[in-house]
């Protein structure tokens, strides 16, 4: 991979890693409800589980859509229904109490496992191979992946300060309701390239 590739590599992953979408809004709501510290492991799945999730697309899962369509199909409406019911979930979010929980931050593992039904990482990850990576070596794939692990982590925590920081203005039943409604419409919103694409 050529010095100009590399750069360009990594301003698709800056610019698709920071840019909203599924992950990002569910972080900044979760920094909003929960605090930066409660959301790490939200943030590691993140991170982790999409870098986990672009080295496995390029070493085959690919080919898996090439040869069988279908799945490809299946796979947009298990993510559609998934990000319904986490808008759901987002908009029926209670406010934090102090010293106390009120309901629970993705946990690592659901956040790695998130990535298989995020639509904006699928289309991140194939896109990154069939630029990237098009002679679909393992070099070459790691390197896709590994460019993603350096911007990812940093992109999307930047959401979870802003949602922490929000949480300043936050500080009544009603702001915070309104917030969590504004958040699942705009995830719900985010599902429009599934939906409506092709």
């Amino acid at each position: 991979m050529t010095y100009d590739i590399l750069t360009a590599l990594m301003i698709f992953a800056f610019v698709s890693s920071i840019t909203p979408g599924p992950n990002n809004l569910m972080l900044m709501a979760s920094g909003a409800n929960f605090g930066f510290a409660r959301t790490i492991p939200h943030m590691l799945g993140v991170g982790i589980g999409f870098v986990v999730m672009v080295a496995l697309v390029g070493l085959g899962l690919m080919q898996v859509f090439d040869r069988f369509p279908i799945a490809h199909t299946a796979l947009s409406v298990a993510s559609v229904a998934y990000l319904l019911w986490l808008a759901f979930k987002i908009a029926r979010a209670g406010a934090p109490q102090e010293g106390g929980t009120s309901g629970t931050p993705m946990t690592f593992m659901q956040a790695a496992i998130f990535q298989w039904v995020n639509p904006k990482a699928w289309t991140m990850a194939l896109t990154a191979i069939t630029l990237y990576a098009p002679d679909r070596t393992v070099l070459t794939i790691l390197l896709v992946a590994g460019a993603f692990g350096a911007v990812n982590l940093p992109c999307v925590s930047s959401w979870t300060v802003l949602g922490q920081q929000m949480r300043r203005l936050l500080t009544s039943p009603a702001r915070l309701t309104a917030f969590n409604w504004t958040m699942a419409a705009l995830l719900v919103a985010s599902l429009y390239p599934v939906v409506f694409s092709g």
